[in-house]
């Protein structure tokens, strides 16, 4: 059996196309329910999240140095510093933890 990618891409396009445009056609009055609104502030924090903590254990040559490094961004995140600092700071973690663990 011979597959078409070209229908393949179809179906994907119209997949996207339909989950962005079916809630602008769909929904015309402004949403008052205060869970659905406070789930929907929330989703764009989620999303970002679930893409990036995996990404950040699995860039370095060991998941331990990727949460060492997760773990000092947080904590100097917590303590309002710069993201200059805080992403200085992780790298240099990481990078110590990289030279240890060899």
């Amino acid at each position: 059996m011979k597959h078409n990618v070209y229908i393949y891409i179809f179906i994907m396009a119209a997949v996207t196309y339909l989950i962005r445009t079916l809630p602008l056609t769909l929904i015309r009055k402004d949403i008052k329910n205060k869970f659905i609104r406070s789930f929907l502030h929330y989703v764009p924090y989620v999303t970002l999240s679930a893409m990036t903590f995996p990404a950040i254990i699995t860039a370095t040559q060991s998941p331990v140095s990727g949460a060492v490094g997760l773990v000092v961004a947080v904590v100097l995140a917590l303590f309002d510093r710069s993201l200059f600092t805080v992403a200085t700071a992780a790298c240099g973690a990481v990078f110590l933890c990289e030279l240890f663990i060899r």
